[in-house]
């Protein structure tokens, strides 16, 4: 049983993501029969490879999905291998002339024997099984099975430009919503102080109320008491932790899109991160301001997760 040739398909292009949606065709010919190579490509979990191949390379057909998923490593992949120019029916026919002339032998036996007239005619040999048939390889040409493989090396470089091209503009939108969530972060950031100095009024103001409604005055109040509470309030809404850690999330985004490598889970769980984060922000300052940056930052957030999805 012959091997298919090794062939190189690993990745050679630096820092690109890659879709995982894509599509590659390829021909080529052997000993005059046509190859065709197809493959489509969506996204998927996982890495799954479905391959419709002629009965010349059913043994092979392991080969094939190693040699496929060698170059798409996460995704659902469909391969379909046509030797016999069924897509073209004037192309890749073959015509037995000796069983043609078998045939042309035995009618005109059968003519004597039964005391016919008439002669055969091309039309009738023609009708004949196997007389003009689709070209199919042989399993045990070793050339026609490497012939199929350049087509399927062919096909898989059009298929990886296509997934890299979608890669580039999956790059784009993902770079302009993580700038538009940094602002939404810096945002957040600038508000923090005002919130504090509201809060710290607030309090001054409802122990003012207080104390007058209770006959005492403002010099009742005891500031360093105020101060403390205030600073308690304060450290319960701290969020510069979760602020510096989504910075982090966001730097470590970024690194992986320049990477060439599938990054497409490791985006998916950093965003489960950044999400954690901004729920824990939200439900530590409400305040209504930042409030609606948390709003808008949850909105970018799932779109950026629409998006990785097609990631590989």
């Amino acid at each position: 049983m012959p091997a298919l040739h090794t062939v190189s398909l690993g990745r050679k292009t630096p820092g690109m993501i890659r879709s995982m949606t894509g599509y590659g065709r390829a021909e080529g010919r052997h000993k005059g029969t046509p190859i065709t190579v197809e493959i489509r490509s969506v996204n998927h979990r996982h890495s799954e490879v479905v391959a419709k191949v002629p009965r010349a390379l059913q043994a092979h057909e392991d080969r094939i999905r190693n040699l496929v998923q060698a170059r798409v490593a996460r995704g659902r992949v469909d391969v379909a291998v046509n030797f016999s120019g069924e897509r073209d029916p004037g192309r890749g026919l073959v015509l037995d002339r000796a069983l043609a002339h078998r045939y042309l032998d035995l009618l005109e036996e059968l003519k004597q024997a039964l005391g016919l007239k008439g002669k055969p005619d091309v039309a009738l040999l023609a009708g004949f099984r196997d007389i003009i048939k689709p070209a199919e390889l042989a399993a045990e040409d070793p050339q026609a099975v490497r012939a199929a493989e350049k087509v399927l090396e062919q096909a898989l470089k059009a298929l990886d430009r296509m997934r890299r091209h979608e890669g580039r503009t999956l790059e784009r939108d993902l770079l302009t919503r993580l700038q538009e969530s940094a602002g939404r972060l810096r945002a957040i950031r600038l508000r923090l102080p005002a919130i504090v100095q509201e809060r710290q009024a607030r309090l001054q103001e409802r122990v003012n109320r207080l104390l007058e409604s209770a006959g005492g005055g403002k010099d009742g109040v005891d500031q360093g008491r105020v101060a403390q509470e205030v600073a308690l309030l304060a450290d319960r809404s701290d969020v510069s932790e979760e602020l510096t850690r989504l910075d982090s999330h966001l730097d470590q985004f970024r690194n992986f899109l320049r990477k060439s490598e599938p990054v497409g889970r490791s985006l998916d769980f950093l965003l489960q991160e950044m999400n954690r984060e901004v729920n824990t922000i939200g439900s530590k300052v409400g305040d209504t301001a930042v409030t609606q940056e948390i709003v808008a930052l949850k909105s970018e957030f799932e779109k950026i997760r629409e998006q990785v999805q097609n990631v590989e």
